[in-house]
């Protein structure tokens, strides 16, 4: 009995947070494959949230695409290499293209944070 209660309570959480995805509304592009990592989401209004993904970069560093349109609040791109150092971190009201700094191959982390954001963001992280 105490078995199936506590998969009936798992399966009422899992279907809370798929619920409660607050970028939903947003039209999420998200591609998260090794060497490439893509992001999109159109026409947020005030957008108060953070996301990390776990990213493989079998090299060492990662390009950095940044083409986002915000008109409001703060929007931040933060990556973490493999060892947890940060290698690039920067608003993305800010665009253009540059590289990280060096740091370990592996499961790099790719954190996106945003605050009272309204606008849309499209960045890329991409092994050279």
């Amino acid at each position: 009995m105490k078995r199936s209660r506590y998969l009936a309570l798992l399966i009422v959480a899992v279907a809370a947070l798929g619920c409660n995805d607050s970028l939903a509304p947003y039209q999420p592009e998200i591609t998260n494959v090794a060497d490439n990592f893509q992001f999109q989401i159109t026409a947020a209004k005030n957008l108060t949230t953070t996301r990390e993904y776990i990213w493989q970069n079998s090299g060492t560093l990662a390009n950095v695409d940044q083409a986002s349109a915000i008109t409001t609040g703060i929007a931040t791109l933060t990556v973490l290499d493999s060892q947890g150092t940060q290698v690039y971190s920067s608003s993305l009201s800010v665009g253009g293209s540059t590289q990280s700094t060096a740091g370990v191959a592996g499961a790099w982390k790719i954190r996106v944070a945003f605050t009272n954001m309204d606008g849309t963001i499209n960045f890329r992280v991409q092994r050279p």
